[in-house]
């Protein structure tokens, strides 16, 4: 019944262009997230008291520039970052937009699950790396995050589909995507076969997107 309601040639070419503007949005923020975040939630596990870099003013000022930034709600950190997004592109308004915002929310969110992970780590690994004479940064990168990699895919798979969610706030401030497309078509012109569709598409990319991560991490933590 629903599928008779939609206009396979109208409905279907605007729900795959806003599909591939989500895709744009999160596999973009995610790259570089994940470069700012892991490498953040690496040195917050190492600064750390007694841990292997250990920097109680390191450890202070990384713990307050992710603790800053992580409470503030998503769309209030779109709306304020919207004179430097526009600096910077050109424009507040399309996905191009709204990477910058999401590559923040996403950062300080790796960053901490990848100090959890990390932290969690038997310290027995530590010790018999140290025991072989390996340097600290030989026993962070090569024994440490080798160690915790299962998990922080994992970890990384669950940000991933919160960036999914977070482009439907975006779209709702012009930020384009299914959010976009669900909140013009869907919601403000009554179009709710379009709707349906738009949450089937959003619920087989997150099974799909959490499917991939977890058979991808298995092979790490078998």
């Amino acid at each position: 019944m629903v599928t008779a309601l939609i206009d396979i040639e109208s409905d279907v070419p605007r729900v795959a262009r806003a599909l591939f503007e989500t895709l744009y949005m999160v596999t973009i923020s995610f790259f570089f997230a994940a470069i700012i975040g892991l490498i953040l939630g690496i040195f917050l596990y190492a600064t750390r008291p007694g841990q292997l870099l250990h920097s109680r003013v390191a450890h202070t000022l990384l713990n307050i520039v992710v603790n800053t930034l992580r409470p503030i709600p998503f769309i209030i950190l779109l709306i304020a970052l919207t004179p430097l997004t526009r600096a910077l592109i050109g424009t507040s308004i399309g996905p191009s937009a709204a990477i910058l915002p999401l590559t923040i929310a996403a950062s300080v969110g790796i960053a901490r699950v990848a100090e959890s992970n990390l932290v969690a780590v038997d310290p027995g690994v530590v010790e018999a790396a140290t025991a072989f004479g390996a340097r600290p940064l030989h026993i962070l990168f090569g024994f440490v995050v080798r160690e915790a990699f299962g998990p922080l895919l994992l970890s990384l798979t669950f940000i991933f589909v919160a960036l999914i969610d977070a482009t439907a706030v975006a779209g709702a401030v012009g930020g384009g995507g299914l959010g976009n497309l669900a909140l013009t078509y869907g919601y403000q012109r009554f179009d709710y076969a379009i709707m349906l569709l738009i949450i089937l598409v959003l619920i087989g990319l997150v099974q799909l997107v959490q499917f991939l991560g977890n058979r991808l991490a298995r092979r790490f933590i078998d």
